[in-house]
Protein backbone atom coordinates (compact mmCIF):
# COMPACT_ATOMS: atom_id res chain seq x y z
CA UNK A 1 0.00 0.00 0.00
CA UNK A 2 2.63 2.23 0.82
CA UNK A 3 4.63 1.69 -1.90
CA UNK A 4 1.72 2.10 -4.34
CA UNK A 5 0.91 5.83 -2.71
CA UNK A 6 5.02 6.52 -3.31
CA UNK A 7 4.69 5.55 -7.01
CA UNK A 8 1.03 7.72 -6.89
CA UNK A 9 3.39 10.26 -5.46
CA UNK A 10 6.01 10.13 -7.59
CA UNK A 11 3.77 9.92 -10.90
CA UNK A 12 1.97 13.31 -9.82
CA UNK A 13 5.42 15.12 -9.14
CA UNK A 14 6.73 13.73 -12.24
CA UNK A 15 3.61 15.58 -14.10
CA UNK A 16 3.61 18.68 -12.28
CA UNK A 17 7.54 18.94 -13.69
CA UNK A 18 6.06 18.30 -17.23
CA UNK A 19 3.67 20.98 -16.81
CA UNK A 20 6.07 23.03 -15.39
CA UNK A 21 8.50 22.25 -18.77
CA UNK A 22 5.69 22.71 -21.45
CA UNK A 23 4.71 26.25 -20.03
CA UNK A 24 8.34 27.75 -19.75
CA UNK A 25 8.33 26.54 -23.38
CA UNK A 26 5.33 28.05 -24.24
CA UNK A 27 6.75 30.99 -22.60
CA UNK A 28 10.22 30.91 -24.08
CA UNK A 29 9.57 33.39 -27.17
CA UNK A 30 8.42 36.16 -24.67
CA UNK A 31 11.30 35.48 -22.56
CA UNK A 32 13.99 35.86 -25.19
CA UNK A 33 12.01 39.40 -26.33
CA UNK A 34 11.56 40.74 -22.74
CA UNK A 35 14.66 39.73 -20.85
CA UNK A 36 17.40 40.16 -23.53
CA UNK A 37 19.21 42.10 -25.99
CA UNK A 38 17.20 41.02 -28.60
CA UNK A 39 14.40 43.99 -28.63
CA UNK A 40 16.86 46.33 -28.66
CA UNK A 41 18.88 44.91 -31.48
CA UNK A 42 15.50 44.35 -33.68
CA UNK A 43 14.53 48.04 -33.36
CA UNK A 44 17.67 49.31 -34.09
CA UNK A 45 18.56 47.09 -37.06
CA UNK A 46 15.01 48.39 -38.00
CA UNK A 47 15.48 51.94 -38.23
CA UNK A 48 18.47 51.27 -40.29
CA UNK A 49 16.71 49.75 -42.88
CA UNK A 50 14.37 52.60 -43.15
CA UNK A 51 17.32 55.25 -42.75
CA UNK A 52 18.82 53.60 -45.54
CA UNK A 53 15.01 53.70 -47.44
CA UNK A 54 15.08 50.22 -48.19
CA UNK A 55 11.54 48.56 -46.90
CA UNK A 56 12.43 45.21 -47.70
CA UNK A 57 16.18 44.56 -47.22
CA UNK A 58 17.65 43.06 -45.49
CA UNK A 59 14.20 41.03 -44.61
CA UNK A 60 12.61 40.54 -41.68
CA UNK A 61 13.72 36.94 -41.30
CA UNK A 62 17.48 37.97 -42.09
CA UNK A 63 17.09 40.82 -39.09
CA UNK A 64 15.51 38.42 -36.85
CA UNK A 65 18.06 35.69 -37.44
CA UNK A 66 20.72 38.54 -37.06
CA UNK A 67 19.08 40.04 -33.48
CA UNK A 68 19.07 36.02 -32.17
CA UNK A 69 22.59 35.28 -32.92
CA UNK A 70 23.67 39.00 -31.64
CA UNK A 71 21.14 37.67 -28.68
CA UNK A 72 23.20 34.69 -28.02
CA UNK A 73 26.58 36.35 -28.05
CA UNK A 74 25.81 38.93 -26.00
CA UNK A 75 23.76 37.10 -23.23
CA UNK A 76 26.27 33.49 -23.52
CA UNK A 77 28.41 34.91 -19.79
CA UNK A 78 24.66 34.98 -18.33
CA UNK A 79 23.30 31.52 -20.22
CA UNK A 80 26.81 30.01 -18.81
CA UNK A 81 26.56 31.51 -15.59
CA UNK A 82 22.43 30.21 -15.40
CA UNK A 83 23.93 26.84 -16.49
CA UNK A 84 26.43 26.10 -14.03
CA UNK A 85 24.44 27.22 -10.63
CA UNK A 86 21.03 26.41 -11.47
CA UNK A 87 20.38 23.77 -14.59
CA UNK A 88 23.54 21.27 -13.56
CA UNK A 89 22.80 20.95 -10.07
CA UNK A 90 18.86 20.44 -10.92
CA UNK A 91 19.93 17.80 -13.25
CA UNK A 92 21.59 15.91 -11.11
CA UNK A 93 19.48 16.29 -8.53
CA UNK A 94 21.32 18.80 -6.06
CA UNK A 95 18.94 21.47 -6.09
CA UNK A 96 14.61 21.26 -6.09
CA UNK A 97 12.85 22.83 -9.19
CA UNK A 98 12.13 26.41 -7.28
CA UNK A 99 15.43 26.42 -6.22
CA UNK A 100 17.00 26.39 -9.81
CA UNK A 101 14.51 28.79 -10.57
CA UNK A 102 15.82 31.18 -8.18
CA UNK A 103 19.31 30.81 -9.10
CA UNK A 104 18.90 30.95 -12.69
CA UNK A 105 17.18 34.57 -11.98
CA UNK A 106 19.97 35.91 -10.10
CA UNK A 107 21.89 36.33 -13.19
CA UNK A 108 18.81 37.71 -15.17
CA UNK A 109 18.45 40.14 -12.54
CA UNK A 110 21.46 41.17 -12.57
CA UNK A 111 22.14 41.73 -16.33
CA UNK A 112 18.66 43.74 -16.44
CA UNK A 113 19.28 45.89 -12.98
CA UNK A 114 22.49 47.28 -15.58
CA UNK A 115 20.75 48.11 -18.32
CA UNK A 116 18.01 49.86 -16.52
CA UNK A 117 17.63 53.08 -15.48
CA UNK A 118 17.24 54.15 -11.63
CA UNK A 119 14.33 56.30 -12.70
CA UNK A 120 11.96 53.86 -14.68
CA UNK A 121 12.82 51.54 -11.74
CA UNK A 122 11.78 53.42 -9.05
CA UNK A 123 8.44 54.52 -11.11
CA UNK A 124 7.80 50.52 -11.25
CA UNK A 125 8.33 50.36 -7.65
CA UNK A 126 6.08 53.22 -7.16
CA UNK A 127 3.33 51.41 -9.19
CA UNK A 128 3.51 47.85 -7.76
CA UNK A 129 3.42 49.12 -4.35
CA UNK A 130 7.27 47.77 -3.71
CA UNK A 131 9.27 49.61 -0.71
CA UNK A 132 12.12 51.21 -1.45
CA UNK A 133 15.24 48.90 -1.00
CA UNK A 134 19.04 49.45 -1.00
CA UNK A 135 19.16 46.23 -2.99
CA UNK A 136 17.45 46.10 -5.88
CA UNK A 137 18.10 42.40 -6.47
CA UNK A 138 15.79 41.89 -4.56
CA UNK A 139 12.98 42.79 -6.31
CA UNK A 140 10.65 40.67 -8.42
CA UNK A 141 11.01 40.08 -11.45
CA UNK A 142 7.21 41.69 -12.57
CA UNK A 143 8.48 44.95 -11.02
CA UNK A 144 12.32 44.34 -13.35
CA UNK A 145 11.32 43.23 -16.21
CA UNK A 146 8.96 46.07 -17.52
CA UNK A 147 11.31 48.48 -15.93
CA UNK A 148 13.51 46.95 -18.20
CA UNK A 149 11.88 46.76 -21.75
CA UNK A 150 11.25 50.85 -20.90
CA UNK A 151 14.56 50.88 -20.55
CA UNK A 152 15.65 49.08 -23.71
CA UNK A 153 12.61 50.83 -26.06
CA UNK A 154 14.49 54.49 -25.29
CA UNK A 155 17.95 52.95 -25.71
CA UNK A 156 17.09 51.97 -29.04
CA UNK A 157 14.68 54.83 -29.99
CA UNK A 158 18.14 57.02 -29.11
CA UNK A 159 20.21 54.92 -31.52
CA UNK A 160 17.93 54.68 -34.17
CA UNK A 161 17.36 58.69 -34.14
CA UNK A 162 21.33 58.69 -33.81
CA UNK A 163 21.36 56.26 -37.26
CA UNK A 164 18.54 58.19 -38.95
CA UNK A 165 20.63 61.72 -38.83
CA UNK A 166 23.21 61.36 -41.54
CA UNK A 167 21.04 59.49 -43.76
CA UNK A 168 18.83 62.39 -43.34
CA UNK A 169 21.28 65.11 -44.18
CA UNK A 170 21.54 63.20 -47.70
CA UNK A 171 18.07 63.11 -48.28
CA UNK A 172 18.39 67.06 -47.72
CA UNK A 173 21.19 67.57 -49.95
CA UNK A 174 19.96 65.56 -52.79
CA UNK A 175 16.34 67.03 -52.34
CA UNK A 176 17.72 70.40 -52.56
CA UNK A 177 19.71 69.64 -55.61
CA UNK A 178 17.12 68.71 -57.66
CA UNK A 179 14.82 71.38 -56.51
CA UNK A 180 17.66 73.93 -57.47
CA UNK A 181 18.22 72.17 -61.15
CA UNK A 182 14.55 72.13 -61.54
CA UNK A 183 14.10 68.19 -61.43
CA UNK A 184 11.13 68.21 -59.40
CA UNK A 185 9.55 65.10 -60.82
CA UNK A 186 12.15 62.84 -59.87
CA UNK A 187 12.40 61.30 -56.57
CA UNK A 188 14.91 61.98 -54.23
CA UNK A 189 14.82 59.05 -52.55
CA UNK A 190 15.88 57.28 -56.03
CA UNK A 191 18.96 59.35 -56.35
CA UNK A 192 20.07 59.41 -52.61
CA UNK A 193 19.46 55.76 -51.91
CA UNK A 194 23.26 54.64 -53.87
CA UNK A 195 24.88 57.68 -51.55
CA UNK A 196 23.65 56.22 -48.92
CA UNK A 197 24.55 52.75 -49.46
CA UNK A 198 27.88 53.96 -50.47
CA UNK A 199 28.07 55.77 -47.09
CA UNK A 200 27.25 52.56 -45.28
CA UNK A 201 29.57 50.66 -47.16
CA UNK A 202 32.63 53.07 -46.81
CA UNK A 203 32.63 53.47 -42.87
CA UNK A 204 31.91 49.50 -42.33
CA UNK A 205 28.60 50.21 -40.98
CA UNK A 206 27.36 46.12 -40.33
CA UNK A 207 30.90 45.93 -38.28
CA UNK A 208 30.76 49.02 -36.24
CA UNK A 209 26.88 49.18 -35.69
CA UNK A 210 27.42 45.13 -34.50
CA UNK A 211 30.43 46.37 -32.38
CA UNK A 212 28.75 49.68 -30.80
CA UNK A 213 25.35 47.67 -29.60
CA UNK A 214 27.61 44.38 -28.16
CA UNK A 215 29.90 47.41 -25.99
CA UNK A 216 26.94 49.03 -24.85
CA UNK A 217 25.79 45.56 -23.20
CA UNK A 218 29.34 45.41 -21.24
Amino acid sequence: MNEAFVNINGGQVQSLELILMITVLSLLPSIVIMMTSFTRIVIVMSFLRNALGMQQTPPNSVLVGIALFLTLFIMSPVLNEVNENAYIPYKNEEITGQEAIDRASVPMKTFMLKQTEIDTLDMFMEFSGEEKTQSYEELPLTVIIPSFITSELKRAFIIGFLLLLPFLLIDIVVSSTLMSMGMIMLPPALISLPFKILLFITVNGWQLLFSTLIKGFN
